[in-house]
């Protein structure tokens, strides 16, 4: 009888194991892009899987190993596009997922990511969709064959941070990073294109997920003049606030030079910003020399616009540093396109929330970047540029003038050479006599 317990004893544990074994996928998330559709599969533990393409008719199949799926696939809204219906069954022990694809051609990558402080393990399937590609890429060329004239527009990439399954930083009230940044890039995209002589072209313009160095290149596809970036910080500490404008560092310059001369063989990467130039048929020397003027062009004319973009968020919001700060962010590094990053304030911060959350006040940050981007861009208009025409045809800025809020250590001349302006210029506009200034005071920060 004892051996008999223990017998049974054993295949229940040995039965237990088995269950653990098996993977759930407790849920699924989809995101579509303009060239690409991503699905995120949450798992109760990590899986053993493979993604391959059947022809005729075509289709996409995903097997998961010792894997149980019980969700309604339907509910995903993923029958549209390239995708004519998705199917799942089961495959031994595991699921299968099959993709009835209408003939295009399409690129599958998965990997997987190990659990963080939101989401548990995932199955991260990306699909490409060369032809959205391609039309983007045309469409490109169109835009670009149209400002092949005498004239052109001044193009803005404006980059809404995070996006899909990556939703920032987390607010009171589940209010999310990714949310708020789609909101103000929209409106700052809406009042660029309102501008004569401007276009705006926003990285992404709805929810889902572009990486990184994807925003840059999507930048240098459509020959942007400025990239800008906008996020919502965060903190342990929920006292911490105040905006805060980025620049490229000057050691994230330099690496990210040595990767664009290591990879300068490929032919790839061209410079089409400030420095309009390729590396590709240049020796080991030249490349260095052209490159590093156009990254100082570049740089020099990032700091230009992020100062007065600085300047005029600081007329009506808390700035958490009083000078643009430095980092190595990614989206900053791209060698020939003047590039900016924008954190609004803390969403971790529940007064910046509650503001950040008002359209009302989105807008007016909106305003304030687009009206430091206008000011700079009418100082230092790129060539064959309507509005290099028009400052040449005698015009002035309309709204260029901005504000700026005197923080503790400021000085008029201080404030004046940040700005580009004279200290006359500076004191005129604000009918002052001597150089007093006091903290928390508004000036009124006249064009260049």
């Amino acid at each position: 009888m004892r051996i008999l317990s223990g017998l049974i004893l054993t295949l229940m544990l040995a039965w237990s194991q088995l269950a653990q074994a098996v993977t759930n996928v407790d849920n699924i998330r989809a995101w579509q892009a303009p060239d690409n559709i991503r699905l995120v599969f949450d798992l109760s533990s990590p899986v053993q899987h493979k993604v391959f393409m059947l022809d005729n008719p075509q289709r996409l199949v995903l097997d998961i190993e010792d894997t149980k799926l019980d969700l309604n696939i339907d509910a995903l809204g993923l029958a549209k596009g390239p995708i004519q219906k998705v199917r799942t069954g089961k495959r031994g022990d595991g699921v299968r997922l099959v993709l009835d694809l209408d003939g295009e051609k399409i690129s599958p990558k998965s990997f997987q990511l190990a659990p963080n402080d939101q989401y548990g393990n995932r199955l991260v399937l990306d699909l490409a969709l060369p032809e959205a590609v391609k039309a983007e890429s045309e469409s490109v060329e169109r835009k670009q064959e149209a400002n092949t004239g005498p004239l052109r527009d001044i193009v803005v990439a404006v980059d809404a941070g995070h996006g899909g399954e990556d939703p920032g930083a987390l607010g009171p009230g589940g209010l999310r990073e990714k949310n708020v940044v789609l909101s103000i890039a929209k409106e700052v995209a809406r009042l660029i294109d309102a501008e004569p002589g401007y276009r705006a072209e926003l990285i992404r313009g709805g929810d889902y997920y572009v990486s990184l160095r994807g925003r840059t290149l999507k930048a240098r596809k459509i020959n942007a003049d400025l990239f800008v970036s906008i996020h919502a910080d965060a903190a342990r500490n929920k006292s911490a606030r105040g905006a805060s404008v980025w620049v490229l560092s000057g050691s994230g310059a330099s690496s990210e030079m040595g990767r664009w001369l290591a990879q300068k063989e490929n032919g790839a990467d061209l410079i089409g910003g400030v420095g309009s130039v390729s590396l590709e048929d240049k020796d080991d020397l030249l490349a260095s020399v052209l490159l590093d003027m156009s990254m100082t062009a570049s740089q020099s004319s990032s700091r230009e616009v992020a100062n007065r973009v600085h300047s005029n968020i600081a007329g009506f919001a808390r700035m958490h540093k009083n000078h643009v700060e430095q980092a190595g962010f990614v989206v900053l590094k791209s060698p020939d396109i003047p590039s900016i990053l924008v954190e609004t304030g803390f969403i971790s911060n529940p007064n910046e929330a509650a503001n950040l959350k008002k359209s009302s006040y989105q807008n007016q940050m909106a305003r304030a970047i687009v009206s430091g981007v206008k000011a700079h861009f009418w100082d230092r208009p790129p060539s064959r540029t309507h509005i290099a025409a028009r400052k040449r045809a005698g015009e002035t800025l309309a709204g260029a003038e901005s504000t700026y809020r005197v923080a503790p250590g400021d000085t008029l001349s201080v404030i004046a050479v940040r700005n580009g302006i004279s200290l006359d210029q500076l004191r005129r506009a604000n009918e002052l006599r001597g150089d007093r200034i006091r903290v928390g005071q508004v000036l009124k920060i006249p064009a260049s």
